[in-house]
């Protein structure tokens, strides 16, 4: 982008205020790093727009003058979706926090882009609800990013992604205008569902500003089980004797493979296995009722795997302290692959029914093709969703491994693919997957794509040279 003329900075100053009008270096560097350290972008300036007024003014103006805008909620992206890549001006939607409504009856709550994953979850359990998007960054994301990412969890099994728990939107196109579909209603057949084309477009089509979400009965029983294992083919078939005992109880099936454990327990603190023994698999599962049935349920459930021998080993967690550390664990696998050197990632997934094949020949494609490469999987086997990381071999050099990554994603991918999968499960595309998209993508979507992005953002303003 073009440096950005001292007068027009002043223009976008006198929308947002001089406080919240960030020009120096020092303090614009948080909004152009990302937590992975793959991306450092740059940006003339960001702004910390308070209300949805100020994005359109933004938006208007950014329009006028052929501005480009990177909007950026927490910052948790891992593919370089909220980067500015290019000397773009960032739109942080931090400041637009407010919970605008809860509303019991209806059971929704209407957010503002900023508020915080884990303020929304809290804010809803004070009314006897349940927000259920769950995952690692909740302490920092923010709701109109995991509405961009279309983010996932650990709990998508049984409530869906985050499109499934989004009712309406408001959202601020390219040229300022504003698309208000905050609506509550479950039942709304009234011409194209436009506020879905927002969910998981990363901000290249408008800036989500507002949300309304579905809140669910709190539920009054959960129990939470480690089980140790051989296989993710018998990780498998437990899923089937959980879903036929369970139903829509069970919340969330973690397979863990051992060396993330490994890694987890050796790197994270305060993190311990919760068995006597390793074992090469692990499965993380856990139940959910409004009824204290859960207990039961649960026992049933591994009482049944283990006189099939199915289930090697299992502990159910006694109180919330023991709880949270199955979770800490299990939470810790990202971070505590960072001391054992590079790691090469994929946010991928399959049909349930092909994940222990896809391990299978994924592992044994990745190690011949960097020998001593370490497999390191681990993710939702409940709806097939696989955060499929590979570390670098043990004393190679890390930049000499983290070249090879589009190597190592070409023959991952071309699994995936083989197998009816998709590339990217819930982290999204951003820049890190965009130029293998349209090579995985039918062409005809490529082309759609397209076209509404061009109708849409004709001026090519939105978070630009992401997706597509």
């Amino acid at each position: 982008m073009p440096p950005l003329p001292p007068e027009l900075i002043e223009k976008f100053r006198a929308i947002v205020g001089a406080k919240y009008a960030v020009t120096d270096p020092a303090d614009i560097e948080p909004y152009v790093t990302e937590e992975r350290n793959l991306f450092h972008g740059r940006s003339p300036l960001v702004l910390r727009p308070a209300t949805t007024a100020e994005v359109s003014a933004i938006c208007k103006l950014a329009s006028e003058y052929k501005i480009a805008l990177v909007p950026q909620g927490g910052n948790t992206g891992l593919v370089g979706g909220q980067t500015p890549h290019n000397g773009e001006v960032v739109v942080s939607l931090r400041r637009l926090d407010k919970i605008r409504e809860v509303d019991t009856a209806s059971n929704t709550m209407t957010c503002e882009a900023g508020v915080v994953l884990q303020i929304a979850q809290q804010k809803a359990a004070e009314v006897d609800r349940l927000f259920p998007l769950s995952l690692g960054a909740e302490g920092s994301c923010t709701i109109g990013g995991n509405l961009s990412t279309n983010a996932g969890g650990t709990a998508a099994l049984a409530y869906g992604v985050a499109r499934e728990m989004a009712l309406g939107l408001e959202v601020v196109l390219a040229d300022g205008r504003v698309l208000n579909a905050l609506s509550k209603l479950k039942k709304d057949n009234t011409g194209y569902n436009l506020h879905n084309l927002f969910i998981g477009a990363e901000g290249t089509l408008g800036i989500i500003t507002a949300a309304t979400l579905k809140l669910f009965p709190k539920p009054r029983a959960i129990e939470t089980a480690f089980v140790g294992l051989k296989s993710p083919a018998e990780a498998l078939k437990l899923l089937t004797i959980a879903q036929g005992e369970a139903s829509t109880a069970l919340t969330s099936f973690e397979l863990l493979a051992e060396m993330a454990v490994d890694f987890s327990i050796r790197h994270g603190i305060d993190v311990r296995d919760p068995l006597q023994e390793k074992h090469p698999w692990y499965v993380l599962m856990e139940l959910s009722s409004p009824r204290d049935d859960a207990r039961a349920t649960l026992e049933s459930i591994l009482t049944r795997a283990m006189e099939e021998e199915i289930v090697d080993d299992a502990v159910i967690a006694a109180n919330l302290t023991q709880r949270s550390g199955f979770w800490k664990l299990r939470d810790e696998m990202s971070a505590a692959q960072k001391p054992e050197g590079g790691s090469i990632k994929h946010d991928i997934s399959v049909p349930v029914a092909a994940v222990p094949a896809f391990i299978a020949e994924a592992d044994a494609a990745v190690v011949k093709l960097i020998p001593g490469a370490r497999p390191v999987p681990f993710g939702h086997l409940g709806d097939g969703n696989l955060h499929y990381n590979v570390s670098q071999p043990v004393g190679v050099n890390t930049a000499d491994f983290l070249a090879r990554w589009h190597d190592v994603n070409a023959v991952v991918f071309e699994i995936v693919l083989r197998m009816g999968g998709s590339i990217s499960a819930e982290h999204g595309i951003g820049v890190l997957k965009r130029d293998e998209l349209p090579e995985v993508k039918d062409k005809t979507a490529i082309e759609l794509m397209r076209q509404v992005k061009a109708m849409l953002d004709p001026l090519q303003i939105m978070n630009p040279g992401k997706v597509l």
